[in-house]
């Protein structure tokens, strides 16, 4: 942790993905509904591109509308993702249902394999996602 000097504040080193989506507005709709996702921040022009902030349950990322003018593409302009987002929470089972009845599609089920209970679903926007959880405590 270090202290930024002009304000004074506390500034705690992070990573967040930012997801590059066609239809930003739909896509928050869809998080929000497929892994109950709190929207923390958003920033919205006048031609309806958004940039969002999502919170599921403290882990956060980010979304904003593609912009091909600055290199942003979606998974749809693609034709594919270039990463896949990894979801850990308690009830991989559940989680997994709550998204394919919010429109996800199974890339394959929810299973236990190398140390993981662990399924991958597409959203509507072309990201993957894994979702699950270790079976044993992370060994340090």
């Amino acid at each position: 942790m270090s202290t930024d000097a002009s304000t004074g504040s506390s500034i705690v080193c992070s990573i967040a993905p930012m997801l590059s989506v066609r239809g930003g507005a739909r896509a928050v709709e869809f998080y929000k509904s497929a892994f109950g996702a709190i929207e923390v921040f958003r920033m919205e022009d006048p031609s309806g591109s958004v940039v969002s902030r999502l919170s599921v349950d403290g882990a956060e990322f980010w979304l904003a509308d593609e912009s091909p003018e600055h290199g942003n593409f979606s998974p749809e302009t693609l034709g594919g993702g270039t990463v896949r987002m990894i979801l850990i929470v308690p009830d991989p089972d559940a989680m997994f249902a709550k998204a394919l009845a919010a429109g996800a599609r199974e890339v394959w089920p929810v299973k236990e394999e190398y140390g993981w209970r662990l399924g991958r679903i597409v959203d509507p926007f072309g990201h993957h996602w894994e979702i699950g959880h270790p079976l044993k405590p992370y060994e340090h």
